[in-house]
């Protein structure tokens, strides 16, 4: 939060001086001593923040990647004169423990295109995939260890 506030207070400012930097660090930790104080926050969260920042920039970048592969799959499934698609509904289990996790999870796989997630019941997923090839590995993509990851770190 402190980095949140102080990049505000610069942004707003307009410009960037010694002097609007000085008061801007003030300002910074005075907001973040409110917020600690009045607010439920804690130093140990604003850590656990930062340290999970570069977890959730590479989950980030993963997804993205999949989506590319995902495109050119879909693509080359249409493109190409094959006779018949088949599609599939695929259920499968995951030990994610939190319920932002599972969601999480469900959104990655409806991001992805060829993929949607029809239902989400506790741990089990029910997906519709445009062709059986895309449902393969779908129950420990790298999606499912990067938010274990997560849960571990919270």
């Amino acid at each position: 939060m402190f980095l949140i506030y102080f990049l505000l207070w610069v942004v707003f400012n307009g410009s960037f001086t010694l002097e609007i930097c000085l008061l801007g660090l003030g300002i910074a930790g005075a907001l973040l001593a409110f917020s600690c104080r009045f607010m439920d926050y804690s130093l140990a969260r604003e850590r656990r923040v930062y340290k999970n920042a570069f977890l959730f920039l590479r989950y980030c970048c993963l997804l993205v990647t999949e989506i590319v592969k995902a495109n050119v799959s879909a693509m080359h499934l249409i493109l190409t004169q094959r006779e018949e698609i088949e599609p599939a509904l695929v259920s499968f289990r995951t030990d994610l423990k939190s319920q932002a996790g599972r969601a999480l999870l469900a959104n990655a796989i409806t991001l992805t295109p060829g993929t949607i997630t029809v239902t989400l019941e506790e741990s089990e997923y029910t997906v519709h995939c445009l062709d059986e090839s895309m449902a393969e590995g779908i129950q420990e993509s790298a999606f499912v260890a990067y938010i274990r990851k997560f849960e571990e770190t919270l």
